[in-house]
């Protein structure tokens, strides 16, 4: 094959790739996803709690703790947490609501508790096309153990709930191109500002909205054909030979 039909193959494919790419990207960007969602507790792991406590797996209300409402020293329900799905309409990289969290703190006695517990987050997708998808995401749950030198009500004994960093981000794949959906955080103030942890203290039910993002993953560059690399080392020899004769 002669050297310039070599180079102009090599760069064609080069420059279509990047046009490919490119393309790919620009319509990614315009996409809008709107759906709803709804979600479902999975059994939870109790790690160290050898007498665990739980109810709503398979539901989305789940409690964990023992409940001892007849008791004087605690006199409440087991701890709960109920997710509510809603609604949605986001642009790609913009931040929406997912669903809301609402968290009962309750009545935990020692090694009655569990550690984490997985939400099955349901998302059926209405456009840019009508597809179904499911994610499973880890909330570690903390129990404080109580300061009798604080009071009850205060956020230093409030109990708390959190992402587990490593599942808060999951892939979906729609019309050939991949994105994920991350869960970014709590807010009570309509997004405007987040936290990565949802606190309630002693005997109060409090609801969070839980916000996420869709962003799009870019696909792995491709390795060249090793016939256009040899193509384009041999360019380059060849410029450098004619640069040194010149």
């Amino acid at each position: 094959m002669k050297l310039s039909s070599l180079t102009n193959n090599a760069l064609s494919v080069v420059a279509i790739s990047t046009i490919a790419a490119f393309g790919i990207c620009s319509q990614a960007k315009a996409i809008v996803f709107s759906g709803n969602s709804s979600g479902l507790w999975g059994k939870p792991d109790p790690g160290i709690n050898y007498d665990a406590r739980y109810e709503g797996v398979g539901t989305s209300s789940f409690t964990w703790g023992l409940a001892l409402p007849d008791d004087s020293n605690f006199g409440t329900e087991a701890n709960s947490l109920t997710f509510q799905g809603t609604k949605f309409n986001s642009n790609l990289n913009s931040l929406f609501k997912i669903g809301d969290l609402t968290y009962f703190n309750g009545t935990v006695p020692l090694y009655t508790s569990v550690e984490k517990v997985p939400l099955k987050l349901q998302v059926a997708f209405e456009s840019p096309t009508i597809i179904k998808e499911s994610f499973n995401f880890d909330f570690n749950l903390i129990n404080v153990l109580n300061d009798p030198n604080k009071p009850i009500d205060s956020i230093d004994n409030a109990d708390y709930v959190y992402i587990r960093p490593s599942t808060a981000s999951r892939s979906f794949k729609y019309n050939g191109a991949s994105y994920t959906l991350d869960l970014t955080g709590f807010s009570q103030n309509g997004g405007l500002t987040s936290v990565p942890e949802f606190r309630v203290v002693e005997g109060a039910t409090t609801t969070a909205e839980i916000y996420g993002r869709i962003t799009y993953v870019p696909p792995a560059e491709k390795v060249p054909e090793p016939g256009i690399v040899i193509g384009l080392s041999s360019l380059g020899v060849y410029m450098l030979a004619r640069k040194n004769r010149n």
